[in-house]
């Protein structure tokens, strides 16, 4: 299995969401009444390993290479909005932008619904 361009800078995106979600949580351990700073390490966290395995899965053959890329872009973009926002939040005193963790909540949601495509729709190598 070659990873494209394109899965790699996925893959890439996804280790660094793991690598701020431990960073985060590092961060809200220290800093009194931060919770916002747990949720967005949460959610790093956990989305970190689904977009992993929708790259490789996608890369192995084993579901439509566009769904996946889709569903980890969304994925991506969503915490980018919602994690960036409650940080900013958090550190700043302000939003990133109006808006922008309910949109990233919605990107994220959309992840999760274009997941439910790939996990439907057969690979190449479907059985």
């Amino acid at each position: 299995m070659r990873l494209a361009g394109l899965d790699r800078t996925l893959a890439a995106l996804a280790c660094l969401a793991g690598l701020l979600g431990v960073a985060l949580s590092a961060a809200a351990a220290h800093i009194p009444g931060a919770d916002s700073l747990k949720t967005a390490a949460q959610f790093l966290l956990f989305h970190a390993p689904a977009i992993l395995a929708l790259v490789g899965f996608g890369a192995a053959g084993w579901a439509r290479p566009a769904l996946a890329r889709a569903a980890a872009g969304l994925l991506i973009v969503g915490l980018v909005l919602f994690c960036g926002d409650l940080s900013v939040r958090a550190w700043l005193q302000h939003p990133l932008f109006p808006m922008a963790a309910p949109t990233g909540g919605f990107a994220l949601m959309g992840g999760w619904l274009v997941g439910i495509l790939w996990a439907l729709v057969p690979g190449r190598r479907s059985a």
